[in-house]
């Protein structure tokens, strides 16, 4: 029987096509309006996001991306097209990898009509986030299938809602941390994404977070709670690495209110700081590219930050990017899907 011929979706959130405040504008207009992302009542959202939020922020955030940015533009991108490139010369010829953000270009409208025309009869959906969430993977997959459910023809549909537990995916980021040779460190900083307490509630209806002990074991509820998988990940990692539970703390970063998950890491930092620790190592396990969060927030503002309270040194772990070993757990991924 012949091999279907396969169209690999890889997304990811995105990115503002240019430092400039219209195109950051631009970006945060259709990244905010997301009723995942801020999930309040749709008037209370469009008043809060259009006449506030975007307005103010959008030149803040235009500053900020001016220091991400490089000669070849976004990292995220230049590392997405990189892994398009590497991933698809390890598939059949006849399947191709396809690189679409939720917001923002590439765009998935694009890259849709890419697969439509190429007439494939299985698509591999894989949003780029370890860790599910209903801000991320679930509304890159809510994406696809708002545009694809509208296709006369609807082909094979396998997708990869989170990976976090994958051994390979594991023993990828532990080499990536290797590399800083953490062993050197006072102390190591696992800090993922936040997120709004809400969203975690949502995720295990019936269940409050603040009742939850997910930060000492994966509960029975927890297949989809991002709290959960984030610590089931920093677990996970301790292992590959044979570290103890007091060489690392889980922590989360780029919250916007006291109410999202904590510990939040520049509250830690300031506190390993004042404990007179001198050296951090910081990682951010629910990042596959380096982006704003992890080049920007942590490499240049962490790091100003704990020096300035004390510490001596912060230094981030690059993420996973285009590195073999990533470019390998994505190939197993993804002809594990095919086979």
């Amino acid at each position: 029987m012949a091999e279907k011929k396969t169209a690999v979706l890889l997304m990811n959130v995105g990115t503002p096509d240019e430092p400039k405040v219209g195109s950051v504008r631009r970006y945060l207009t259709q990244f905010l309006n997301d009723r995942r992302v801020i999930d309040i009542p749709w008037l209370l959202q469009k008043i809060l996001v259009n006449l506030i939020i975007v307005p103010f922020r959008a030149p803040k955030s235009t500053k900020l991306y001016q220091q991400l940015w490089t000669e070849e533009g976004s990292p995220l991108v230049v590392f997405a097209n990189s892994v398009q490139k590497k991933l698809e010369a390890r598939l059949p010829e006849s399947d191709k990898v396809f690189v679409a953000m939720r917001y923002g270009n590439p765009s998935l409208k694009a890259a849709l009509k890419q697969i439509k025309e190429g007439g494939f009869e299985r698509i591999i959906l894989l949003p780029l986030f370890p860790q599910y969430a209903s801000s991320s993977t679930g509304t890159a997959v809510e994406a696809f299938w708002s545009a694809v459910r509208k296709w006369n023809v609807i082909p094979d549909v396998q997708v990869i809602s989170q990976f976090y537990d994958r051994p390979d995916f594991i023993q990828a980021f532990a080499e990536r941390i290797r590399e800083q040779k953490p062993e050197e460190y006072d102390h190591i900083i696992f800090s993922y994404h936040g997120l709004p307490l809400r969203h975690l509630d949502k995720s295990h209806p019936g269940i409050s977070n603040t009742t939850c002990t997910c930060h000492e074991a994966m509960p029975a509820h927890g297949t989809f709670c991002y709290k959960a998988a984030c610590y089931a990940t920093s677990r996970k990692l301790a292992d590959e690495l044979g570290l103890k539970p007091g060489d690392y703390t889980v922590s989360f970063q780029s919250r916007l209110s006291d109410k999202w998950i904590k510990p939040f890491t520049d509250k830690l930092l300031e506190e390993q700081a004042k404990q007179g620790v001198k050296k951090l190592l910081v990682a951010a396990p629910s990042f596959v590219a380096d982006c704003l969060e992890t080049r920007v927030e942590i490499g240049i503002d962490y790091k100003r930050f704990f020096t300035g309270n004390g510490g001596e040194t912060l230094t981030m772990v690059e993420s996973l990017n285009d590195q073999p070993l990533w470019i390998d757990a994505l190939e197993t991924m993804v002809k594990e899907k095919m086979n």
